[in-house]
């Protein structure tokens, strides 16, 4: 397996302050934000239950809203709001859909967006054999013993990425204190349970991909 390369999460701000245990908005939601940044800028008023509600539910940190709130347009303030989002973990859209409930329109043209949005994914990036609704289901209990058969040390930085703490990390090594293969399996089930319906085999396997391990550990997860 080759080793894996040292990944941090950026906005186009700076460096995630959640970087010790960062993930990655799905891309499809990033491109979804893309495409109607102009858009959102010119309808949203983000300074008020947007990003209260947002700060609420964790997306955003303290520092986060001074700095949205030191912009001097509402624009700006915005503008600095989608640069923040794409850093802050796979809930972050959906608790941005959420946060919007006086702008339902904005909401709406967004969840179409999303619904019309497709992945383009180069070859590189496919997994053969593999359909597209495949990935859309959580990695079975199977493929998960398969995966930690082949991963080393390098599995709890990748749990990290996935959004797992290092308090998360912490349990399952207490839990399993004499067998590496099991705290590993524990890791990824507790993944698999904390995130619901978006610890999908998609997520596992592009953050798996971002990370360098190697393109057979993940093909023989399908095997």
């Amino acid at each position: 397996m080759g080793q894996h390369k040292e990944v941090s999460c950026f906005s186009t701000r700076g460096p995630c302050p959640f970087q010790t245990h960062c993930t990655w908005m799905d891309a499809r939601d990033k491109q979804v934000l893309r495409s109607l940044r102009l858009e959102l800028c010119s309808e949203l008023l983000v300074e008020g239950l947007v990003i209260q509600y947002l700060y609420q539910e964790g997306i955003l940190t303290e520092n986060d809203m001074q700095e949205i709130k030191s912009q001097v347009t509402n624009h700006r303030k915005t503008m600095t709001l989608l640069d923040i989002l794409p850093a802050r973990g796979p809930k972050a859209f959906e608790t941005f859909l959420e946060s919007l409930q006086e702008f339902p329109w904005v909401r709406d043209k967004l969840e179409a967006k999303r619904n019309e949005a497709v992945l383009m994914v180069s070859e590189d990036n496919e997994i053969p054999g593999i359909s597209k609704q495949a990935l859309e289901n959580p990695p079975t209990d199977q493929q998960i013993n398969k995966l930690a058969r082949n991963l080393g040390a390098e599995w709890e930085y990748i749990v990290l990425c996935l959004g797992l703490t290092q308090n998360d990390i912490y349990r399952c090594k207490a839990n399993h204190p004499y067998n590496i293969q099991s705290q590993i399996v524990s890791a990824f089930i507790s993944w698999r349970q904390h995130f619901g319906k978006e610890a999908t085999l998609e997520s596992l396997c592009s953050t798996l991909k971002q990370v360098e391990v190697d393109s057979s550990v993940i093909q023989q997860m399908f095997e």
